[in-house]
């Protein structure tokens, strides 16, 4: 199996503008050995971005446009989001999806962008309450999957990280069990390896985004197929968000 980085992506939403934001990165101290052995995100909101570019961390949108350029107002680029040293964005996130009405096609639309650019996107999937309860795990994430990456190619999808989110987890303090949790992130890895090859799905990180917190995390993160967290709540404040590095960072030491 290939040793997989760790990656913990703080989500903050719609939290923290930029005074907030300089303030947390302030006290978010890092020691080098952790960054060797983990990769650290935070998704801010648009405003914020600039406020946290240039540290030892990388910085990610939570959303951009499918289109290049043009008449979309209220819309932003990712060749804007890479102006101001974005590295990664969100996509497909279930708020995106439930709220706005977000597409598979528009998220993939918004995987391609992101690809073409350069940048990287954390590509979120996942399956509903009654979704699971009727039996249909598998195939929710295998039409998210497939449409989400439909026409990105092995370098590119190599470029992507997966975040499961089982939607019925997220603020709601509830928690997928570690074996739900591990089922569901080898479910994905498998259809990754069937739309690719089993080489390049042992390669994709595959972050677990339902409710992570620091009382769990060690659990979670133990598991072989989950390679990180995409972190709301917990997120917000930089002693619980660094307990979950540290977390991540014993997982691989």
């Amino acid at each position: 199996m290939t040793l997989r980085k760790p990656i913990i992506a703080a989500n903050w939403k719609m939290n923290k503008g930029p005074a907030e934001a300089s303030e947390f990165v302030a006290h978010f101290k890092l020691e080098a050995a952790d960054l060797e052995k983990v990769e650290i995100v935070i998704a801010a909101p648009f405003i914020a971005l600039s406020s946290i570019t240039g540290k030892n961390f990388a910085v990610a949108a939570q959303n951009c446009s499918d289109k290049e350029s043009g008449a979309y107002t209220g819309e932003i680029s990712v060749s804007m989001l890479k102006e101001v040293g974005v590295e990664y964005v969100l996509t497909g996130h279930s708020e995106r999806r439930s709220l706005y009405g977000e597409t598979d096609l528009e998220v993939n639309a918004k995987n391609c962008q992101i690809l073409d650019h350069g940048l990287k996107p954390i590509f979120c999937i996942g399956e509903t309450l009654a979704e699971r309860e009727a039996g249909n795990l598998k195939s929710v994430l295998k039409t998210q999957v497939t449409e989400g990456l439909k026409g990105i190619c092995n370098e590119g999808v190599l470029n992507c990280v997966v975040a499961y989110e089982p939607v019925w987890a997220i603020g709601t303090g509830v928690t997928a069990s570690p074996e739900q949790a591990q089922e569901a992130h080898a479910m994905v890895r498998g259809l990754i390896a069937e739309l690719y090859t089993p080489e390049i799905a042992d390669q994709i990180r595959i972050q677990y985004g339902g409710s992570m917190k620091p009382a769990n995390a060690d659990e979670l993160l133990g598991l072989p197929d989950i390679d990180g967290g995409l972190v709301g709540g917990a997120a917000l404040d930089p002693e619980s968000f660094l307990s979950l590095v540290r977390s991540a960072v014993n997982s691989v030491s």
